[in-house]
């Protein structure tokens, strides 16, 4: 949870006994907040029935960066994001030798 409390620091989050709660843009100026309870793992459940559990840190980090998308569509492109990233390092390796 370490990880977690680091990021509650960086972003200037809430925090409550069970919940981490970040505040997001709402309409017309309006401030939102979301409640992610403070467990290890979110599990994320998709409609044919799997389920991928996700570290709450990156879940925050996930829900900081795309306010406005679903939680499991912003969690898609966070690991699509680091995949690519992984991608072009280990190329640039390649490229190095």
């Amino acid at each position: 949870m370490d990880e977690v409390n680091e990021l509650i620091q960086i972003y200037g989050l809430e925090e409550d006994k069970e919940h981490v709660i970040i505040p997001l843009p709402g309409k017309n100026g309006s401030v939102k907040r979301c409640f992610l309870l403070k467990r290890r793992f979110i599990r994320i459940v998709y409609p044919e029935g799997q389920y991928v559990d996700y570290p709450l840190a990156e879940a925050i980090e996930a829900t900081i960066r795309f306010p406005e998308l679903l939680l499991s569509e912003a969690l898609y492109l966070m690991h699509k994001e680091s995949d690519a990233r992984r991608l072009e390092i280990t190329d640039d390796k390649d490229e190095a030798r």
